[in-house]
């Protein structure tokens, strides 16, 4: 009888996840349909961002391909939430009150996070990019840039930012969850600012330029993540 309950419970949890998983693909259909109906819009502000550029596609379907990729990120982004939302009614049975606080703070804390970074880079960071790199053009020399390989661009770059902005949270985290010091970190700060310009190489386009426009901001976040770490140790130690 008890195992017989076991598998039932089994089957109940894999139909709960089936079900949650249904609907955060329900929501990035719609939203990914609902996007393409701005696609249009966004390729438009995008071209605004980079005036010294005249953008070509050089194959029959490249456009629309962007306008696709367009789509499917928005959807992403807009469903995410959802999606999120259904993942945490999957998980809250089995996690008790400290632990639903903490889940719930870093998710609306880093989704915070993420969205100022990616709003920093696409409205200020990309397009002093864009600007710099068209800057080296002479008069023998012509840039013919497709439109897919700079969305590509400004969909890592921004992305980027966007994860990059995450490292605050994360460091409360693991101070918060005794894995890593306040002490350690300082300690090795030298070496948490040679991993952050190994990781603004491997994030961003392979230049020095937008690997340094990333690594400085991610040096703020990291004293910024060192703040916030400090307060939640010493709160603990008080406890």
């Amino acid at each position: 009888m008890e195992v017989q309950d076991k598998k039932q419970t089994i089957v109940e949890h894999l139909s709960e996840l089936r079900k949650r998983l249904i609907y955060g693909f329900i929501s990035l259909i719609i939203f990914s349909i609902l996007s393409y109906r701005f696609s249009e819009t966004i390729v438009k502000d995008m071209i605004d961002k980079a005036p010294n550029i005249e953008f070509v596609f050089i194959a029959p379907t490249e456009l629309f391909m962007s306008y696709l990729k367009i789509a499917v990120i928005g959807g992403i982004v807009l469903s995410l939430p959802i999606i999120l939302f259904n993942i945490w009614l999957f998980i809250k049975p089995g996690l008790n009150f400290d632990e639903r606080r903490l889940i719930i703070k870093s998710l609306f804390i880093g989704g915070i996070l993420f969205l100022l970074g990616a709003l920093f880079a696409y409205l200020f960071v990309l397009p002093m990019t864009i600007v710099f790199f068209t800057s080296f053009q002479i008069d023998t020399i012509k840039a013919m840039i497709s439109f897919s390989n700079y969305l590509s661009f400004a969909i890592t770059f921004v992305l980027s930012f966007g994860l990059v902005f995450e490292m605050p949270i994360l460091m409360t985290i693991i101070v918060k969850l005794g894995l890593v010091s306040t002490k350690t970190l300082a300690k090795n700060k030298k070496l948490a600012i040679l991993i952050i310009f190994v990781l603004a190489a491997i994030l961003t386009p392979p230049d020095v330029i937008s690997q340094t426009l990333l690594a400085l901001p991610m040096i703020l976040l990291f004293e910024i993540g060192m703040f916030f770490s400090k307060k939640v140790e010493g709160k603990k130690s008080s406890n």
